[in-house]
């Protein structure tokens, strides 16, 4: 199969695509033949070394780690999907951007999204519902995210407008429009925030969801009225310190089925900022290591 892989760590040149042995599935997993899959920080962070203690691969390794694509292969004790079905889903640290790819956790993916917007919900998806879910119900209550034009955050907005709460958004300016059209309240992120805040929730925050890790944990501690009331999926140097519960993403099947269900109700859409064809999987990763992402960025194969 064709892939996209890296032999050793380092930038964006050490990518290549070639010739990959093609993997196979084993017990409780199933094989896809991949039509798009996403680019992610944690994907750049692994090829480039700085995750190397903490999550190591075996090289060469393929990048990525959520796809759509129609089921190819089904392993031991699978029943849930036959073979041409079209899921999204999650594989492992590595493993997506090929033409064949393994998957742990997946979910028929709706008919009314694209392969990009399928490719770019897995691990958006979990990390913002595993994140909403740990913050209790959402009824009534008003959630702000923090990093909210990002991948996670512009999940986390719908997926939580659609549980019911009236969502206020973070986000430099040019992001405001874009937070409007998915239902949030747009705000001006940093110093400052909670003045800012007064005037869109007269009644407080009563939650807080950080996608960001920009530093401002403590403030939206204080914001939230204790760290009881904040998650952070992303600011895991600060959370101990402050108390703040830390939500990472897993691969549940049960997650993804969720998403997709939002997402046959047209309630969630993933937003895919770019896309780019496999054999330029170098341009795709530099444009996320630029930071200011809006959505996801995406490799069609």
């Amino acid at each position: 199969m064709r892939a996209a892989r890296f032999h050793e760590y380092g930038g964006t040149d050490t990518l290549v695509v070639e010739q990959a042995p093609d993997p196979l599935p084993g017990p409780g997993e199933i094989r896809v033949r991949v039509t798009a899959a996403s680019v992610n920080p944690i994907d750049w962070k692994v090829r480039n070394g700085s995750l190397r203690d903490l999550l190591p691969v075996e090289l060469p390794a393929i990048p990525g780690r959520d796809v759509v694509g129609l089921v190819d292969q089904v392993g031991e004790g699978v029943g849930s999907v036959g073979v041409g079905d079209r899921v999204f889903g999650l594989g492992g640290v590595t493993g997506a951007t090929a033409e064949l790819a393994v998957l742990t956790a997946w979910a028929p993916a709706p008919a009314d999204w694209s392969d990009a917007e399928a490719a770019a919900a897995g691990l958006a998806s979990v990390t913002a519902l595993g994140g909403l879910k740990a913050l209790g119900p959402l009824e009534g209550r008003t959630l702000l995210v923090e990093g909210a034009a990002g991948g996670v955050g512009g999940a986390a907005v719908e997926i939580a407008r659609a549980l019911g709460a009236t969502v206020i958004g973070t986000a430099s300016e040019r992001n405001h429009a874009y937070l409007t059209s998915l239902g949030a309240l747009p705000v001006t992120y940093g110093a400052g925030l909670a003045g800012r805040l007064s005037g869109l929730a007269p009644n407080g925050v009563d939650l807080v969801l950080d996608a960001a890790a920009s530093g401002s944990l403590a403030d939206l501690v204080e914001i939230a009225g204790g760290p009881d009331r904040v998650v952070t999926v992303a600011d895991h140097a600060n959370a101990q310190r402050l108390g703040v519960r830390v939500v990472n993403a897993v691969n549940d099947s049960t997650l993804l089925a969720e998403a997709g269900a939002l997402g046959a109700q047209g309630r969630y859409t993933p937003h895919v900022e770019a896309t780019y064809p496999l054999e330029q999987i170098a341009k795709a990763h530099a444009h996320s290591e630029g930071g200011h992402v809006r959505g996801k960025i995406v490799v069609t194969l």
